[in-house]
């Protein structure tokens, strides 16, 4: 986007903030008689300037997550609270060269609260960008800063991976682990602690499951992008439905009356 492209934007945006002011302004004016409807203005989706989120089809985004920049989703699931952004904080220097890409493979997990970001704010200047392979797991509140994950690794809760980071192949980051700027943690091993430090080797029983949590987060993103779907009066009807088919809950205290062991007949 040149200089032109980005003025018109910056105008427009302008403009719609003033129509949002005048509403406010009109609603008060209007005193206690005025009724102003609350509508969120998050955005799962988000583009600055001509860089837009591009996400597979088949791909579930929880509807609170954010997803912002040029950041390319392939056919996984970004849970709940998620912030996946390739922007600096400071739009001034948002120009080509700046900033780069984030790129999340397919069958790819990224768990509640996990920040993936890439930024001009490291020890090099360098910025890098955030390359996450297919059938990876990132457990919750992870952060991933400007570093590469191969397929099927495995990032722990709440552990942080920095700039220039390399994690290969069925490689595992321990919960709450510091993975240091430029470290690489070869395939099949486990490190942890901050600093991040080579523990063991994966065990059989791991890299299976490394594996198999790929595919049960992808099963129950299904289930959740089919609730997240449905409309208020979908959701409503739904409510009514179970409670119709609920057991009457005096009901079950009669069945457990009836199965105490004193109530049991005694065989003959």
């Amino acid at each position: 986007m040149g200089t032109m492209g980005k003025a018109f934007y910056n105008v427009g945006f302008w403009i719609r903030e003033t129509g949002r002011a005048l509403d406010r302004l009109g609603c008060r004016l209007q005193g206690k008689n005025h009724f102003r409807e609350q509508l969120s203005r998050h955005r799962t989706l988000m583009n600055v300037f001509d860089k837009a989120p591009s996400v597979d089809k088949g791909a579930f985004v929880a509807p609170n997550a954010s997803i912002t920049g040029d950041v390319h989703v392939g056919r996984g699931s970004i849970w709940y609270g998620c912030v996946l952004r390739d922007i600096p904080i400071d739009l001034t220097i948002y120009s080509a060269g700046d900033a780069n890409s984030i790129s999340v493979g397919a069958g790819t997990n990224i768990q509640d609260n996990a920040l993936v970001h890439v930024a001009k704010t490291n020890l090099s200047g360098k910025v890098l960008p955030t390359v996450i392979g297919d059938n990876v797991t990132i457990g919750h509140s992870a952060v991933l800063h400007g570093c590469t994950v191969e397929d099927e690794a495995y990032i722990g809760t709440s552990a942080t991976v920095l700039d220039g980071a390399h994690v290969e192949k069925h490689a595992m980051v321990a919960s709450g682990a510091l993975v240091r700027q430029n470290t690489r943690i070869p395939s099949g091993e486990v490190w942890g602690g901050n600093p991040a430090k080579f523990l063991r080797k994966v065990t059989e029983e791991e890299r299976v499951f490394f594996s198999s949590s790929a595919v049960e987060y992808s099963n129950l993103a299904q289930v959740h992008a089919t609730e997240n779907a449905k409309n208020l009066d979908e959701a409503e009807f739904k409510k009514l439905l179970n409670k119709k088919n609920a057991r009457d809950t005096e009901y079950d205290s009669v069945l457990d009356d009836l199965t105490l062991p004193e109530n049991v007949p005694k065989a003959a």
